[in-house]
């Protein structure tokens, strides 16, 4: 019987319906009122100032400026310490670094499907040893036995060109098989 009444209702309603979509900012306004009226949080946030969204982002840039400068600071000082301590030191870890550098760049050049893993396995090995030459370093600034560790920097520059060289090696290899694989199918 309800179920009677309802379409009764509709078909009475049917050519006073309203299809016609609300007008712009009606969901902002609508939910204005409900918050005056029960204290319910906005769904949609309000439109802030845009002076206050350039001052924000302006200040994060600083932020970020002035975090970075201090990182750059922080580790020139450090080079600038052991330097300072042990110039032969200095000048090593010149050389090796350029040596070490020039070695990762030729090692990256020889990237392949077939090399990538061998070559991303390494870059995370190198990254260790730097970690452990990072902490040799402070070590010698905190006053440690200075012949030892030095001694310890310099075994690990030799361990980081060794590395990369026996990598090399394997690279060469893998090519050299990858070729004569290749030479063997091709007719």
């Amino acid at each position: 019987m309800k179920k009677d009444n309802l379409h009764e209702l509709f078909d009475k309603l049917q050519n006073d319906l309203d299809f016609a979509e609300p007008t712009n900012g009606h969901q902002q306004r609508f939910l204005e009122k409900l918050n005056e009226s029960k204290g319910v949080a906005t769904l949609a946030p309000k439109k802030k100032n845009s002076w206050l969204r350039i001052l924000s982002v302006a200040a994060t840039i600083a932020i970020l400026l002035s975090v970075g400068i201090f990182q750059f600071n922080t580790a020139r000082s450090i080079d600038e310490k052991v330097a300072k301590i042990s110039p032969e030191a200095s000048k090593t870890q010149f050389y090796f670094a350029n040596l070490i550098e020039e070695q990762v760049k030729d090692l990256n050049s020889e990237k392949s499907p077939e090399t990538e893993r061998i070559i991303n396995d390494t870059m995370v090995q190198l990254k260790k040893l730097e970690f452990n030459y990072t902490e040799m370093e402070q070590d010698l600034l905190n006053g440690g036995n200075s012949k030892l560790i030095l001694s310890a920097m310099i075994t690990n520059f030799q361990t980081r060109i060794e590395l990369l060289n026996e990598v090399m090696i394997q690279i060469e290899n893998i090519k050299t098989i990858k070729n004569t694989n290749d030479a063997n199918y091709t007719i």
